[in-house]
């Protein structure tokens, strides 16, 4: 089990698929999404990491977590989240997890903070039919209707649908298909609705109930991630292209610096004492 992200939901637009039909998508950001603290199983009894997203002034974070921060050599972080992993999953303080992490095709479970409705009638926070409109019901149109029995057993039990605050409470969608990962701009792109408002935090994991892609990197997409077998060989190619360049240049070099120590020499020789006392004749 790897860890997953913390984006921040910029909102819904559409993509075309090669058939031409459109597909809703939701666009997820991952702003420097840092590794700011690991738990471990001799130290804490469980395996986790906690990440951090986005920038916070230092004037809005508690001495406490100034010190956290400190401890780890990043920046305040807007938004602090821990996720549970694997053992073999942590990830080293400081590193930077990008958008990589997750391919398309992959698909994900999405938590997120459902925008909050206030206090609702039964109707809209429970989907109540209502009172009938005409027919001798006046002003209890929308009413909740009977909400108990009689004087046995005399109470309203728990969790009786009634009127009261909604929304604003943690949602989880899972089974969402990744459409496409931008790694440039640092986005996601969700099919399908997200809970929560835009600008909001939401978390990003591998679905639960799905199996997670082959692709999908293990324990996670960091920044400056070592090459691939491939890179490393064309990188190889390229060294040794430039070793055989430099060499070339420092022959040469020798050349040109032997040749430039002999004209010296044959001239010295020519100036010798025989040319000498020719003059003096």
């Amino acid at each position: 089990m790897r860890t997953g992200l913390i984006a921040q939901k910029m909102g819904m637009t559409r993509v075309f698929a090669e058939d031409g039909g459109h597909v809703p998508v939701t666009v997820l950001k991952v702003d420097d999404c840092q590794v700011i603290g690991t738990r471990t199983e001799e130290r804490d009894g469980y395996s986790a990491l906690q990440l951090g997203v986005g920038k916070a002034k230092v004037k809005n974070v508690s001495k406490a977590m100034r010190g956290h921060f400190a401890a780890a050599r990043v920046e305040p972080k807007r938004k602090v989240v821990e996720f549970r992993v694997s053992s073999d999953a942590l990830v080293d303080v400081g590193a930077t997890i990008t958008v990589d992490h997750f391919v398309s095709g992959q698909f994900v479970d999405v938590v997120g903070t459902s925008i909050g409705k206030g206090y609702a009638g039964v109707m809209k926070r429970h989907n109540f039919s209502g009172m009938r409109a005409t027919h001798g019901v006046s002003v209890s149109h929308r009413a909740a209707g009977s909400t108990g029995q009689c004087q046995d057993p005399g109470k309203v039990f728990k969790g009786k649908k009634m009127a009261g605050h909604m929304g604003d409470a943690r949602v989880t969608v899972q089974n969402l298909e990744i459409i496409d990962v931008d790694t440039e701009k640092g986005l996601i792109l969700v099919k399908g609705g997200v809970p929560g408002a835009k600008r909001g935090f939401v978390l990003i994991s591998d679905a639960k109930k799905r199996a997670r892609p082959e692709n999908a990197p293990y324990p996670a997409a960091l920044t400056g991630d070592a090459p691939t077998p491939e890179e490393a060989v064309d990188e190889a190619e390229v060294v040794e292209d430039e070793t055989e360049i430099v060499a070339t240049v420092d022959a040469s070099a020798d050349e040109t610096g032997s040749q430039a120590d002999a004209e010296p020499d044959a001239a010295a020789d020519a100036d010798g004492p025989g040319n000498d006392g020719d003059k003096k004749e």
